[in-house]
């Protein structure tokens, strides 16, 4: 990164959490545009808190953390994030197509009592384009399978024209087929130039699209760096654990499971698609 060109995320021994209670806390890292990050860790590892961090959503305790160029607790002007949430099942109780769920991604650029003008219309367009749901434009969103009702979130976020998009596990809870659509879609967007940081437990299912990789374990950072530097970090870990008998081996191997399945093994034959 050139020093003329501000990180999109930058922290420096930020500290978040809730009734004055850290439960992250020492968190140093960039992100830079254009740039896909990786957000790993085990359940409890602090990952929701940062990303709520980041939203302005929790306490800042301590240390410094900017978003586009401005601090966290002054930002007002949160349309400029877009997030994806984990839960992807949309309610069935009001009937809505998705059509009119990813038009409400317009809501912050126009009165509420403003209709959608040509503009809006055109983004709701590219967005369902996007996501391969041009067709189902119409169609009531509690018919969608789990992963389109996922894409038909991605399309909400997209239209509000994010300079960070922020998702949530955008592949847990989906069949194989609907990962391999996803993957189109989030490499759609790679293409376009998206800023995206992803929380994931499957990083083998986004394959060839991460370029940093921050993890995160007890509301630390633990790695910041490549994929190829974090094979390599994964890699230390089980030789370490193995060694000294600790108690952490589900998890190490856990790891080493989700790199063999993926790109970011270092024996791998497709490491060339990691960007």
């Amino acid at each position: 990164m050139t020093a003329d060109v501000l990180p999109v995320v930058s922290a420096r021994s930020a500290a978040f959490g809730y009734a004055g209670h850290a439960v992250v806390s020492d968190l140093t890292f960039e992100m830079a545009s254009g740039e896909v990050l990786a957000l790993l860790g085990p359940n409890g590892s602090g990952k929701s808190t940062l990303v709520r961090g980041l939203l302005g959503l929790n306490e800042h305790l301590a240390g410094e953390l900017e978003v586009l160029g401005a601090p966290v607790t002054r930002r007002s002007d949160r349309s400029r994030l877009g997030y994806v949430p984990q839960r992807h099942t949309l309610s069935g109780s009001v009937r809505s197509t998705v059509r009119e769920v990813v038009s409400t991604g317009r809501l912050p650029h126009r009165p509420w009592w403003r209709p959608p003008n040509r503009r809006d219309a055109e983004l709701v367009n590219a967005a369902l384009s996007t996501v391969d749901l041009a067709d189902r434009a119409r169609t009531d969103v509690a018919t969608l399978s789990g992963g389109q009702q996922r894409r038909v979130l991605i399309a909400r976020a997209l239209v509000s024209e994010p300079t960070l998009l922020i998702m949530d596990e955008p592949t847990a809870g989906v069949d194989h087929a609907s990962q391999e659509g996803l993957l189109q879609v989030l490499r759609r967007l790679v293409d376009t130039g998206v800023t995206m940081l992803v929380v994931t437990h499957e990083l083998a299912a986004l394959q060839g699209i991460v370029d940093h990789i921050v993890e995160m374990d007890a509301g630390q950072v633990t790695f910041d760096g490549t994929p190829a530097g974090y094979a390599s970090h994964v890699e230390s870990v089980a030789h370490q654990t193995h060694r000294g008998g600790g108690d952490h081996h589900d998890e190490v191997d856990s790891r080493r499971h989700h790199l063999m399945r993926g790109p970011y093994d270092t024996g791998s034959t497709t490491s060339t698609q990691v960007r």
